[in-house]
């Protein structure tokens, strides 16, 4: 307090009170790096609370949980580099020319309904998403185009620890493919657009930056018996295959296999993750991950070979 605070308190003024500007209350609940999992209509998200923690965006088993051990780094992102000025920011245009290739998929489980979103690959019905959408469906899933057409889908092929399925769609034709990009040249602060299905909101389009690239996310591991990644990951060798792209675009539950696109409407990578600030809190904070395009294409390429 200064001195005339001071005597005017002496004097039986009102006490003199104290703030702290730079004080913050503490976080009741430990971060948790959430994917965006399908949305389920029926089945209650499982996040713990506890150390870091990730978990799929979209998959028919639910929230399940990896932890990040707390004593390991979760990897450096590649430094900012500066974006051209002449990159175009009409989201309009992106969402009208990559809508038509994104599909919403529905999963029948155990334990009820789950809803995740995939890109088109192919005219006949080749269809791209999280390996962790269809982990545990019961038989056929269904896909529905952009204008509501439905296809009953089988699973072609999946790999649980790089979260990439491919799925058939039986008697497809004329599908519109979505562009499949370079997602080695992603620079960060680049613009880029989400599109899925979160909360099962069929082609909601979402824009943003790129956060980072190379976001490492092979520090995950957990001792839940059944990861979103398909694995127990006790050990750095269970964790995750790929780093990541992280972006600030809005992705929630059911935006799980849905593209993650640049401004030319080119996929460059599959939305996979999320980052919540608690255990309570599921929906977006500005902080998603998506598969790169380029690992999505190698595996893409051994279901297409095996």
């Amino acid at each position: 307090m200064n001195e005339n605070e001071f005597r005017a308190s002496q004097a039986g003024g009102v006490p003199p009170t104290y703030s702290h500007p730079h004080y913050q209350q503490p976080v009741a609940a430990a971060p948790v790096l959430t994917p965006p999992r399908p949305k389920k209509k029926r089945v209650a998200a499982l996040v713990t609370a506890g150390t870091l923690a990730a978990a799929v965006i979209g998959g028919a088993s639910g929230a399940a949980v990896v932890a990040l051990d707390s004593g390991t780094s979760t990897g450096t992102a590649t430094s900012a580099t500066t974006v051209s000025s002449t990159t175009n920011t009409d989201v309009s245009a992106v969402a009208a020319k990559v809508l038509s290739s994104v599909v919403q998929v529905n999963v029948t489980t155990r334990q009820g309904e789950a809803i995740g979103s995939g890109v088109i690959l192919t005219a006949d019905g080749k269809i791209l998403t999280n390996a962790h959408v269809v982990s545990d469906a019961v038989g056929d899933v269904t896909i529905t185009l952009s204008d509501g057409t439905e296809y009953q889908a089988s699973v072609l092929g999946a790999d649980t620890k790089a979260d990439i399925a491919v799925l058939q769609a039986k008697g497809a034709s004329g599908l519109t493919a979505a562009t499949l990009g370079d997602s080695g040249k992603v620079q960060v602060g680049e613009q880029v657009v989400a599109i899925g299905s979160p909360g099962g909101l069929q082609n909601t389009v979402t824009s943003g930056i790129v956060s980072a690239v190379d976001r490492d996310l092979s520090d995950i591991s957990s001792g839940e018996p059944d990861t979103p990644f398909g694995q127990t990951a006790n050990t750095a060798s269970d964790s995750p295959s790929y780093t990541a792209i992280q972006t600030d675009a809005s992705i929630n539950q059911g935006n799980s296999g849905g593209p993650l696109v640049n401004m030319n409407g080119e996929v460059i990578g599959i939305n996979s993750a999320l980052y919540s600030p608690s255990a309570t809190s599921t929906g977006s904070v500005g902080i998603g991950f998506a598969i790169p395009i380029d690992d999505a294409k190698t595996i893409i390429a051994q279901i297409e070979n095996s």
